[in-house]
């Protein structure tokens, strides 16, 4: 490994931002369950504050991570394409400007190729070529992952904008989905792909995110690091394996969790972990697992509902943050806190403003940071579903349709159903059918009933027609500032 450079006390903070794939609030023995040990983020809590009220933008990853990196919610239909736009003034963008090194390690998922019609295909994209825009025209100085989730095609390393161990003469060939269900696969290419381990892939960017850091050890520096684990393929590494007594899902969690704990050795090393601010959070919630349920864990905990859905399930995430001599050591909070809040809330911290403000979405939460009792920052946000969104407002949560707005309350082969998930709903029969007469829209008070288990809509009419109109106004006008930023950026 790389020695670490001549480290500086430099007076801005150096910004870690670490993101799980599909993990739970459950998964991390911090929050109470403590099926699966994660002893390296149960420090991390312990040195500094752990939030109880964490969402992300959305409960699937794509629009989950556009928000962390633009501070925005992502209104359109996806194909593949460069989602961020070259001129937003993105989280590293500010970080960069203001004199940062940034890098991005693991996985992207947000797309290649400037087509904002939508009409930008994956397969599209020759990987045997110099890529187009990607990464890099997100604000970061280098990147090395893999572009995509790593059950989806192609099954390769990317270093900048470059396949690693692309050979001339044994190119990469795209199948489709439509001929390679259902996420298409990569050929081709031997050396490109034996370069991917699947079970390593989360090893070996950490490592590259380590020598990054050692390299870059004397200036500031923001860093996002997006681990693939615990979403499937669930695919341990040999030396994981058996380890967590939870099956292969407890042993890539626990493989997970050793990573941020090479990351925080660094650190150590480098001698800057007193001034770098850490932050662990999940692009959105778990899904669950029937072997796993058997065993008696619970990756969403209490919470209703699974990755995709827009109950509790598939948007209540685990974020802990560590800045020592600023957060208290071991605290909480129960402030609402959105991912998309990550952007002004560290720019804040490192005393830094963007020129242009595009992070519409994003508010500062630095008071609940350094004072958690303080009362919260945040008391209204959109949540996301995969096929619409809820609306919180205080303690309480409003969804203007039936369901989960996800996969748990549709007819699928790959989720659990709402009835296999163990957690009731008054909307829902033993069997998991929709009762007749259900309520066509949900209202739920989160403080009284965090579980979700009754749908309170007709009990509270008054409250529920309040956050039906508020739902409506926050949603508008979210929009509607989108579009009006983009107009004057076309000017």
């Amino acid at each position: 490994m790389t020695a670490c450079a001549n480290a500086s006390a430099a007076a801005k903070p150096n910004v870690i931002l670490i993101v799980a794939d599909d993990l739970g609030t459950g998964d991390v023995s911090c929050y109470g369950d403590g099926k699966i040990a994660t002893p390296h983020l149960d420090k991390l809590a312990s040195q500094g504050l752990r939030l109880t009220e964490a969402h992300s933008a959305s409960a699937v990853c794509t629009p989950s991570r556009f928000a962390m990196i633009s501070g925005r919610n992502y209104w359109s239909r996806w194909n593949g394409e460069l989602l961020i736009r070259e001129e937003w003034n993105t989280l590293p963008d500010v970080f960069r400007e203001n004199g940062y090194a940034t890098g991005y390690f693991g996985k992207w998922h947000l797309g290649w190729g400037e087509n904002y019609e939508g009409r930008a295909h994956r397969q599209d994209i020759d990987w045997n070529k110099t890529l187009p825009a990607g990464v890099l025209e997100c604000g970061f100085d280098t990147y090395f992952g893999t572009p995509f989730s790593h059950n989806e095609a192609p099954s390769l390393f990317v270093k900048d904008r470059t396949v690693v161990g692309l050979d001339p003469e044994d190119p990469i060939e795209i199948i489709p989905p439509k001929q390679s269900p259902p996420w298409g696969k990569s050929v081709g290419g031997k050396k490109a792909h034996g370069a991917r381990p699947e079970s390593r892939i989360d090893l070996i960017v950490t490592e590259k995110a380590q020598t990054w850091i050692k390299n870059n050890s004397k200036t500031p520096f923001f860093i996002n690091l997006a681990l693939v684990a615990p979403h499937v393929p669930i695919s341990p590494a040999e030396e994981f394996r058996g380890k967590s007594g939870l099956g292969a899902y407890g042993d890539f969690v626990q493989q997970m969790d050793w990573c941020v704990g090479q990351i925080m050795k660094t650190l150590q090393e480098c001698g800057i972990e007193e001034n770098t601010i850490v932050m662990f959070t999940s692009d959105n919630g778990a899904v669950m697992y029937s072997d796993t349920l058997e065993q008696g864990h619970r990756s969403n905990s209490k919470f209703l509902g699974q990755k995709t859905d827009a109950w509790e399930g598939g948007v209540r995430v685990p974020f802990i943050v560590r800045w020592p001599g600023k957060i208290e050591a071991g605290s909480t909070s129960d402030a609402i806190f959105k991912l998309s809040d990550i952007s002004k809330t560290v720019w804040d911290a490192a005393g830094i403003k963007p020129v242009v403000d595009t992070a519409l979405d994003s508010i500062s939460q630095l008071k609940v940071w350094l004072n958690p009792d303080g009362g919260p920052a945040r008391t209204e946000m959109l949540q996301g579903g995969v096929f619409g969104m809820a609306f919180r407002s205080g303690d309480w949560v409003y969804l203007p349709r039936q369901g989960s707005s996800g996969m748990t309350t549709s007819d699928n082969e790959w989720f659990l159903s709402v009835n296999q998930i163990g957690l009731p709903n008054s909307d829902y029969d033993e069997e998991g059918k929709l009762k007749d007469g259900a309520p066509e829209t949900q209202l739920y008070n989160l403080k009284k009933d965090p579980s979700q288990s009754r749908n309170v809509v007709n009990a509270y009419p008054e409250k529920a027609a309040e956050l039906a109109a508020r739902y409506k106004k926050v949603h508008q006008a979210l929009q509607q500032r989108t579009i009006e930023l983009e107009r004057a950026e076309k000017q």
